[in-house]
C-alpha cells in the first residue's frame, strides 16, 4: 500500500487524470477479505501464448496463456491488461502446467477505475489537503488548508475549523494515499488454491465485445463484361480496449444464436484508425459444426482501436456475365397522375458468377460487401457500383446488383382491359425497351401478374418463374429498340 501523498490538481474534476506512480492494472490497497498488497500479479509482459477466435457479430474468444509465479496454498492472483469490453460471465481460468492440483477460490473482476471524481469520493468524511496560489506584493504564495470533505455531489462541500464552505477556488489537492479498491484499468483477480509447482502457466479464456469482423470483396470486371478478377479481404476491427501481439487468428463465419442479456458490457466505440493492408497472407479453411472457421497460417499482431485487411482469397480469371433486367409492380397499372401516359422503370444491371472451382473459387465466402471496379478505354480503374452478399456455400451462383443502366429505357401501358365473367378477367400489356448503347443487348423483363393466370399470347419466349410471375426475354439491338406484348386471362 502506498503511504506517500498523492497530488491531484484541482482542474483534474474537468476530466484529467492526475499521474500517479502505480503500475497499469495494479490494485492499489486491498480490500478486507483480499489482501491484495501481498498478491501476485500478472501483466501482458507475462504473456506467452494469445489466441483469438473472432465472430462476425461483434464478439470475439480470447485465450491469454502467461507465465506466473504463486505459492503454496491460498493466495491471490492479480492479472491486468485484458479487454474492457470482457464479460465477466464468461471468463474461465485453469491451469496448463498442473491442472488437478490449482483450484480457484473466488473470482473478482475489478472496474472501479482511478479517475479524479471516484478519487474524491472515497475520500467523503476523510481530511485531506487544499493548495492554493495567491499574489501577494506581486510573488505567488502557496497556501496549504487541511479540510475533510463532507460530500462531494454536485460539488465538494468541506468543513474547515469549525465552519462549513463550498465554492472555495482550489489550484489542487494531497491525499495521503490512494484508497482501496481503486484500479489503474479493469483487472481480475482471483483467490487461487495452489498445491502445485510454483511456476505456472496460466490460461484465461473469456469472451469480449469490441473485436468484430467482416469479409470485403474487390471484383474487377474486364472491358468485355465476361471475365473478372475476385480478390477477398478480412477487415477486422478491434475496439475491445486491449491489444494482442502476435496472436494466432480464427475467424468463424456463420449465424451465431445467442441469447439476450438483460444488461450488455458496453462496447467501445468504432475503431477510426486504418491499419495498412497487409500483404497477402492464406487462411486455412474447415467446416465447424454448423460454420465455417478460416485459420491465419501465421501470427499477426491486432492493436487497440485499430482497423486491419488481411487477404483471404485471389481468382485472377471467374467468368461473368452482364445481366440487364426490368422488374414490373402491380401498382403501375394504376396510374392516378398521368393518364394514358407510359410509365418508367429503371433497368438494373447486375453481375453473375458461380462459385465453383472451374472458376477458381469453389470455397465458402463469408457475407460482405463486394465492390466493383472496371477500366475506362485508358485503363484507368472506376468504382462503377457494390452488393452484400450472404454466406454462400460452394457451386452456388451470385448476382450482383451495381446499378442502372443510363443508356437503356424501359416504357410500359396496359393496353387493354376485359372483364370477362365475375371471376375471369382478360389484360394486355406492352413494355417498350430503347437501347441507346452501341452493342445490343438481352433485357429480362420479370412480370408479377399474380392470381390464377394463364398465358393467351406472348411476342417473345417467356417463362413461369413462380406461381404469381412471369419472366420474358427480350434482345434489343445496338442503338435499337424493341416491344414486348403479352396477354393473359386472371381467374
Amino acid at each position: 500500500m502506498m503511504r506517500s501523498a498523492v497530488f491531484l490538481p484541482a482542474f483534474a474534476l474537468c476530466g484529467l487524470v492526475a499521474a500517479t506512480a502505480v503500475a497499469p492494472g495494479a490494485r492499489l490497497r486491498g480490500a478486507s477479505q483480499v489482501p491484495v498488497q501481498h498478491a501476485a500479479s500478472a501483466s501482458i509482459d507475462d504473456q506467452v501464448d494469445v489466441g483469438l477466435t473472432v465472430y462476425n457479430s461483434r464478439i470475439a474468444l480470447v485465450r491469454d496463456v502467461r507465465q506466473v509465479t504463486l505459492p503454496a496454498g491460498e493466495s491471490p492472483l492479480s492479472f491486468a491488461d485484458i479487454a474492457s469490453a470482457l464479460n465477466p460471465v464468461t471468463v474461465h481460468v485453469r491451469s496448463l502446467t498442473d491442472p488437478a492440483r490449482l483450484a480457484v477460490v473466488e473470482q473478482n473482476y475489478e472496474y472501479d477505475l482511478l479517475e479524479p471524481q471516484k478519487l474524491l469520493q472515497k475520500y467523503v468524511g476523510r481530511e485531506i489537503t487544499l493548495v492554493r496560489n495567491r499574489l501577494q506584493n506581486g510573488t505567488t504564495v502557496t497556501e496549504e488548508v487541511r479540510a475533510t470533505l463532507l460530500a462531494y455531489n454536485n460539488g465538494p462541500v468541506w468543513k474547515i475549523g469549525n465552519e462549513i464552505v463550498t465554492g472555495m477556488p482550489t489550484d489542487h489537492f494531497r491525499f495521503p494515499e490512494l484508497p482501496a479498491n481503486l484500479y489503474s484499468r479493469p483487472t481480475l483477480v482471483w483467490r487461487l488454491d495452489n498445491r502445485g509447482t510454483e511456476r505456472q502457466r496460466l490460461e484465461v479464456s473469456y469472451l469480449t465485445g469490441g473485436l468484430s469482423w467482416s469479409a470485403d470483396y474487390v471484383l474487377t470486371v474486364g472491358r468485355d463484361d465476361r471475365e473478372a478478377a475476385l480478390d477477398g479481404w478480412v477487415t477486422l476491427t478491434n475496439a475491445s480496449g486491449a491489444s494482442y501481439r502476435r496472436a494466432t487468428l480464427q475467424l468463424v463465419a456463420g449465424d451465431l444464436h445467442r441469447v439476450a442479456e438483460r444488461a450488455e458490457v458496453d462496447e467501445m466505440r468504432v475503431a477510426k484508425a486504418m491499419a495498412a493492408a497487409e500483404s497477402p497472407a492464406s487462411f486455412a479453411r474447415e467446416a465447424f459444426n454448423e460454420y465455417h472457421l478460416y485459420s491465419l497460417n501465421r501470427r499477426t499482431s491486432i492493436e487497440e482501436k485499430q482497423t486491419k485487411q488481411l487477404a483471404l482469397l485471389s481468382a485472377p480469371a471467374i467468368p461473368v456475365e452482364k445481366r440487364f433486367i426490368a422488374e414490373g409492380q402491380r401498382f403501375y397499372y394504376h396510374n392516378a397522375q398521368h393518364p394514358g401516359s407510359p410509365l418508367k422503370d429503371a433497368v438494373k444491371v447486375y453481375y453473375t458468377f458461380r462459385n465453383e472451382e472451374p472458376s477458381g473459387l469453389g470455397m465458402p465466402l463469408p457475407a460482405g460487401v463486394v465492390r466493383v471496379y472496371q477500366a475506362d478505354s485508358k485503363g484507368s480503374l472506376h468504382f462503377v457500383g457494390e452488393d452484400r452478399i450472404d454466406h454462400t456455400p460452394k457451386d452456388e451462383t451470385l448476382n450482383l446488383q451495381v446499378g442502372s443502366a443510363f443508356d437503356i429505357v424501359c416504357e410500359r401501358k396496359q393496353t387493354d382491359y376485359r372483364h370477362l365473367s365475375d371471376t375471369v378477367w382478360e389484360l394486355a400489356y406492352e413494355i417498350t425497351l430503347r437501347n441507346h448503347k452501341t452493342t445490343p443487348i438481352r433485357v429480362e423483363v420479370n412480370e408479377p401478374i399474380g392470381g390464377d393466370w394463364e398465358m393467351i399470347s406472348a411476342s417473345h419466349r417467356w417463362v413461369k418463374t413462380e406461381a404469381w410471375a412471369a419472366r420474358f426475354d427480350v434482345p434489343v439491338t445496338a442503338e435499337g429498340s424493341a416491344t414486348l406484348k403479352y396477354r393473359v386471362r386472371i381467374r
